[in-house]
């Protein structure tokens, strides 16, 4: 089914409504679903249109219902739809086989009467039939002759429709007469209240089924079915063009809620610039740009919504697989490959402040089809594209938008809410054809510098940088690409660090277990910065610790830190849904803000101060300002790290004593001593007592002796990945039996083949996840201190494998499926493999 079958205007509501987030689509039977037969009791409904009905019934958020005047027990009997179809008959009045035994006694000895009398006023006239149903009479006369009709329907007209207590509704050839209120509108209304569905589908072709068409509104969609004056918007012949509607509302509710082809997430390609990130398809497919910043809301959010959350795309004409995607050496700028093509993908780094610039460049001999399909505010606002000589420019927006294109000829196309432009492009092997898409500007005037020069500049900014690094001998290529990676995750203004470039990439696909990761925890960034330093750029660090003193000078103390921060540095807002987005492969809801924000995580000094220690060796000397910032997380330490909190993986639960969250606060302590002892500082007194004490307490209350191992908390028997860093940062010795035991432990319960999962608890939330490529890292280095290399080097091994064709790594891997999950690219499997390689190398 295509939308060239049916009206344009029809096809064009009908890909609008479908993206509804929770759609009811409701018919009626005779006329609609089954063509009209002179026999009422063979009319049987198209297959396509029972087909489409059960497959739309299967859909996430969509409810289906036929509504129709005839009885409800013969409804189902003749229309033989599946239980996912729900039937209401009797025109509204009964909503269950069982409505009879609801008729109050009033009710019931008017249906009786009704009865007596129309079957004295009917007689024996030929063609005249009754349909007694629960709560109503209705009189069929399509059947008899025309004169016969007429008097029978007079006769009714003027008889028991004027009874106290009758409700009358008149169809073709039908008056149904009913001891209780009925109505397809109401009918229509109940169910929509129901399912709570935000749009509504009707389709119908009697008299009677004007009443629903009376009640829809706004997003809601009528079609009238034949001929005759109607409330429906639109209008098809017969029940065979129902059947095709019915098809291509499920085609379209389909794509929309599932993506018709979502990219493997390890696919995805991310370009970067000093202050911006954006996602890439395998075929070249602008999937994910926010703007003004990373952590802004979406203007191209394909990833999460399919194309009508907007793209822009470049493919040959004549269609074809890409031969391949890759980085050029050393930068963050992309090349897609086709027979004859080439679209070369870069963020610009010399532009003003809250300005993002992609340029592109399609290179080549074949003639290329450009969609370019801006959505700003997650495509939540309307959208109008206006072309001129040089390009387009987006009408609609906050902050405006405009696509410098010189010479190219597009055409506008409108979904009723937004534009979309398409054009075919012809390169030459003398001129490549380049696209500037410019977010914060309606600057459409050409360039001061030439694109092959800013091209040089923008792969300079990162092979420079690159050139200055130490990198291990282990997998070096990609160790320099999860460098790379870390480095585009940093926001250069600001200097916050991202802990992934998207939101909502599912843990489980089609589960609720969906995140907003474009943000700065102050764990991850301090880690991410600890992985750069030790490959030789501190800058980072640098960057995220004045960052950090910037969040800590609107504080009393450390001790009030959220754990993370939105790049600019404040408090996140409240977490929200998104409900018009379907989510990567159907995975709901896509979330912004995270709730995380508001808990307890008392692990967070342990990274930056260790941080602090790292940035200090590699420098030569210890700041006035970070060591009074050591002095005040030590402080903190001291006051709050005997209270339970909610951990690394932030559980939306009680908060326990995590061991991991107590090894943080003793590291904490042991850094700050160590850094005293080095640079000369005079350290509280109280802190090696401090220090020895949180390390009897985690050593005494964190072992279980029944399972052999250190576990999640004081309070359980539950093991974590997370808590291999006792053994790991020191405070057990590795070659303690203990923290052996603890890795075998850890290993038998959480490992499953090339992954570690984090835990196998229930943390109250429904669904399962993969297992963490930063876990599997951990397990690695745990492996390397226990004397297990062969092992070590063995699961590194299936780490390497999981990268995408660019080297790129999401959050998670589901062994089982054999497929990538969660937000993407992630830091901590970046900074994880960085820190394997190390140790591998040495």
């Amino acid at each position: 089914m295509t939308a060239e079958a049916l009206p344009a205007e029809l096809a064009r509501a009908i890909v609008q409504i479908a993206r509804t987030p929770r759609l009811l689509v409701a018919c009626d039977y005779d006329g609609t679903l089954a063509p009209i037969v002179p026999n009422p009791e063979q009319a049987r409904p198209m297959t396509e249109s029972v087909g489409a009905l059960r497959s739309l019934a299967g859909l996430h958020e969509t409810t289906t219902a036929v509504i129709s005047g005839r009885a409800l027990r013969d409804l189902a009997t003749l229309s033989r739809l599946p239980s996912e179809v729900h039937l209401v008959g009797s025109h509204g009045s009964e909503f269950d086989i069982g409505f009879v035994h609801a008729l109050d006694d009033r009710a019931r000895n008017l249906h009786r009467r009704l009865e007596i009398e129309l079957e004295r006023l009917t007689g024996t006239d030929e063609g005249i039939f009754l349909e007694v149903k629960p709560a109503s009479i209705a009189v069929h006369t399509r059947r008899a002759e025309p004169d016969i009709a007429r008097r029978v329907q007079d006769a009714v007209r003027t008889g028991p429709c004027t009874w106290d207590g009758v409700q009358v509704t008149e169809g073709k050839q039908v008056i149904e007469l009913a001891v209780v209120q009925t109505d397809k509108g109401r009918a229509l209304d109940v169910l929509r209240h129901q399912v709570g569905a935000t749009a509504a589908v009707f389709v119908g072709d009697d008299v009677t089924d004007e009443k629903a068409f009376a009640r829809l509104s706004g997003p809601d969609l009528g079609v009238k079915v034949g001929p005759g004056e109607t409330l429906a918007g639109f209008r098809i012949a017969d029940p065979t063009e129902v059947g095709m509607v019915l098809a291509f509302v499920l085609e379209e509710r389909r794509n929309w809620l599932y993506g018709e082809q979502a990219p493997p997430i390890e696919r995805l390609t991310m370009l970067a610039s000093e202050r911006s990130v954006a996602l890439l398809t395998p075929e070249a497919r602008l999937t994910w740009l926010c703007h003004p910043e990373p952590d802004s809301a979406a203007v191209f959010a394909d990833l999460l919504g399919g194309a009508s959350a907007g793209h822009f795309s470049i493919t040959p004409e004549r269609g074809g697989l890409p031969l391949g995607q890759r980085y050029l050496p050393g930068t963050m700028t992309a090349e897609t490959r086709w027979s004859g093509l080439l679209v070369t993908d870069y963020l610009d780094h010399d532009v003003r402040d809250h300005r993002t610039d992609l340029v592109r460049v399609v290179s080549g001999t074949a003639q290329a089809v450009v969609e370019f399909a801006p959505r700003p505010e997650f495509a939540q606002v309307q959208v109008r594209l206006v072309p001129s000589d040089d390009g387009l420019r987006v009408l609609g927006t906050s902050d405006p938008v405009t696509l410098r294109a010189p010479g190219v000829d597009w055409e506008i196309t409108s979904d009723g809410m937004h534009d979309t432009a398409r054009a075919i492009i012809t390169p030459t092997p003398e001129r490549s054809v380049v696209l500037e898409l410019r977010c914060g500007t309606n600057d459409l005037a050409p360039h001061q510098i030439p694109e092959r020069d800013r091209a040089a500049r923008a792969a300079a900014h990162w092979t420079d940088w690159l050139d200055g690094l130490s990198l291990p001998p282990v997998e070096k290529d990609l160790v320099a690409r999860s460098a790379l990676t870390l480095r585009g995750l940093c926001h250069g203004d600001t200097g916050a660090i991202m802990a992934a470039a998207t939101t909502s990439l599912p843990e489980e696909l089609g589960g609720i277990r969906n995140w907003d990761y474009r943000y700065c925890w102050l764990r991850d960034g301090a880690m991410t910065a600890k992985a750069l330093v030790s490959v030789g750029s501190t800058d980072e660090a640098e960057g995220f610790l004045r960052w950090l003193h910037g969040v800590l000078a609107t504080l009393p103390g450390p001790e009030l830190l959220h754990p993370l921060y939105t790049i600019a540095g404040t408090t996140l807002p409240a977490e929200a849904v998104i409900d018009t987005l379907p989510g990567y492969a159907g995975s709901r809801p896509v979330r912004v803000g995270n709730l995380a924000n508001q808990q307890v995580q008392l692990d967070v000094f342990g990274p930056v101060v260790d941080l602090v220690a790292a940035l200090s060796e590699a420098r030569g000397k210890l700041t006035d300002d970070d060591w009074r910032m050591v002095c005040a997380m030590a402080e903190a330490v001291a006051r709050r790290w005997h209270e339970p909190d909610h951990g690394i993986w932030e559980e939306r639960h009680r908060p326990r004593h995590h061991v991991y969250s107590k090894v943080m606060c003793w590291l904490t302590i042991d850094r700050a001593v160590k850094l005293a002892e080095l640079y000369g500082r005079e350290p509280e007194p109280s802190w090696p007592g401090l220090r020895d004490q949180i390390a009897t307490d985690v050593l005494t209350n964190g072992w279980n002796d029944d399972i052999r191992s250190y576990t999640t908390a004081y309070d359980g028997t539950d093991l974590d990945a997370a808590t291999l860093l006792i053994g790991m940062v020191g405070l057990l010795d590795p070659s303690d039996e203990r923290f052996h035991a603890t890795v075998t432990a850890t290993e038998a319960e959480l490992r499953s083949g090339s992954t570690v999962y984090r835990y196998h608890r229930d943390d109250g939330l429904p669904g399962n996840e993969g297992g963490f490529h930063l876990c599997a890292a951990w397990m690695i280095e745990a492996y390397l201190l226990t004397g297990r290399r062969t092992e070590a080097e063995d699961l590194f091994a299936q780490i390497v494998d999981a990268a995408g064709p660019t080297g790129l790594l999401p959050e998670e891997y589901d062994p089982v499926a054999e497929r990538s999950l969660g937000n993407h690219p992630q830091a901590y499997s970046h900074l994880g493999l960085i820190r394997c390689a190390q140790l591998l190398s040495g």
